[in-house]
């Protein structure tokens, strides 16, 4: 796990090991735990927007939490969009939700200090970014030879099987006292899915109309003996 950045603002601890499927961090919609993705970034602006309540400028973050607002961003820079504004002839950032917090305003304002320096938070990722955002998740089938249980979760496809088993853990608490395999074969916990040899073909089942759900890839959990790593 990567260690957490000692600048690092968040409710949740970083580690930027780790990825979230987007149903994840759309859970996250609320002034009081508020997350948002962007470039393929997970931020937690929870504390953030708890220091700001009140402020207006926090009405277009608010709008959009638990969501992904990479069309905000220039994916070259990391930082935002930027636009020739009609009135000043000048380049400004593109909101084309409105202005929110640590955007300059477009013309001089008495409540803007241009002489202040500070880190806009969509560029401080020390302080925000707690982890990854999976560009394509995919559902697996675990099946418990011991207990003849089957659960379907989504997974993310960049995850290593280790960080699936931390998943799957919420289902079964002693998950790490299990073998995992598919088709009698032990699977590597330092791979993922695909370098294990299980394929991910949601992609070509969409393009041939067929259901994706009905063909599930199924991992086999065998019990071992060696409880002390539940």
């Amino acid at each position: 796990m990567s260690s957490a950045p000692s600048s690092a603002r968040t409710r949740t601890p970083p580690d930027l090991s780790r990825f979230y499927t987007p149903s994840e961090i759309a859970l996250h919609n609320s002034a009081d735990d508020l997350w948002l993705s962007w470039l393929g970034y997970v931020y937690d602006l929870t504390v953030l927007v708890e220091e700001k309540s009140g402020d207006p400028l926090l009405a277009p973050i608010l709008k959009n939490a638990g969501k992904d607002i990479s069309h905000w961003f220039d994916k070259r820079t990391g930082d935002l969009k930027s636009h020739i504004n009609p009135l000043t002839g000048a380049a400004t950032p593109y909101t084309p939700e409105g202005r929110f917090l640590h955007v300059p305003p477009a013309l001089p304002r008495a409540d803007w200090k241009t002489s202040e320096t500070f880190t806009p938070w969509w560029l401080d990722r020390d302080a925000y970014c707690i982890g990854r955002r999976s560009a394509r998740t995919r559902a697996i089938k675990i099946v418990n030879t011991l207990t003849r249980d089957e659960h379907v979760i989504e997974v993310c496809a960049e995850e290593k099987l280790s960080a699936i088993q931390e998943r799957y853990m919420a289902l079964n608490a002693h998950a790490k006292g299990y073998m995992w395999k598919r088709l009698g074969v032990l699977l590597d916990m330092q791979l993922t899915l695909e370098e294990n040899g299980i394929r991910d073909e949601g992609p070509q089942m969409e393009r041939l109309g067929m259901d994706e759900d009905a063909y599930l890839p199924s991992v086999h959990l065998y019990f071992s003996d060696d409880l002390t790593v539940a």
